[in-house]
């Protein structure tokens, strides 16, 4: 079967969030993806990251520990009043403190089930950034509503800068610039411009899988970094996006506290 409704001018949103964050005795993340399900979001895809940092210090994850803490991405795609609703009630119930970005999605494909397709899928026509966002002032009791930039690195695993893994080098560098936050993601599989397929299969044994860097801010914060990037990057591939940015710092049991304390 095909599904044509949600094809078209949509929102993305990507949640970033922490592993170790727990909501009602589950990891906070899973909460999100059964509350998107409870909304009926056309998708949802959590990414681990592998490191980063944000307002509560730096994560760094390690495989060798029973339970981790390592950054995550909760990304999904539907209808833009989908969107705000799914937003209110997951930061009100689930996610209490974080970074949220909202962008453009031109969903081109969306098949469930594997039967044959009668739509052509092509590429919609470009619109102005941000301009099918949807409205979302008064959705966090405590927030900030900016239009930033995500600003996306593709490097691999195996670059070095000043004798240390480089995506390790470009966070130390982006967290001496004041810069709100980065996640670094590691692939499973992909090729760049040499054109070297890298796998993360044990008979491959590579070391040079995929890393995205990803990192938001105001544009001026960002562009800050971008000439020490032109010395650090030898090889790989910077984008970037603008994006709606609302940060949210609500946590029921800090503010509990807070007052308690006050009294």
């Amino acid at each position: 079967m095909v599904d044509t409704g949600i094809i078209g001018e949509k929102v993305l949103l990507r949640l970033y969030m922490r592993s170790a964050d727990i909501c009602h005795f589950a990891p906070a993340y899973e909460r999100v993806v059964q509350q998107a399900a409870k909304h009926k979001l056309a998708g949802v895809t959590v990414l681990r990251g592998i490191m980063g940092f944000g307002s509560r210090g730096v994560i760094s994850h390690s495989e060798f520990k029973l339970v981790g803490d390592s950054p995550v991405i909760v990304e999904c795609v539907d209808q833009g009043e989908k969107i705000a609703a799914f937003l209110h009630d997951v930061t009100e119930k689930h996610a209490h403190h974080g970074m949220a970005t909202l962008e453009r999605a031109a969903v081109i494909m969306y098949r469930s089930g594997g039967q044959e397709a009668h739509n052509q899928t092509q590429l919609l026509s470009g619109i102005k950034p941000l301009s099918t966002l949807p409205d979302i002032q008064g959705v966090f009791d405590m927030h900030t509503d900016s239009t930033g930039v995500l600003l996306r690195i593709f490097i691999g695993e195996s670059d070095t800068y000043e004798h240390q893994p480089l995506y390790k080098a470009i966070v130390a560098k982006a967290r001496e610039l004041n810069i709100s936050g980065a996640t670094v993601l590691q692939g499973s599989m992909g090729f760049g411009a040499n054109s070297i397929i890298h796998s993360d299969r044990i008979l491959a044994m590579s070391s040079d899988l995929p890393i995205v860097i990803e990192m938001v801010d105001a544009r001026g914060k960002i562009e800050t970094l971008l000439p020490l990037l032109d010395t650090m990057v030898r090889g790989g591939m910077i984008t970037m996006e603008e994006v709606r940015v609302l940060e949210y710092r609500h946590d029921p049991a800090g503010a509990a506290k807070k007052q308690t304390g006050s009294q």
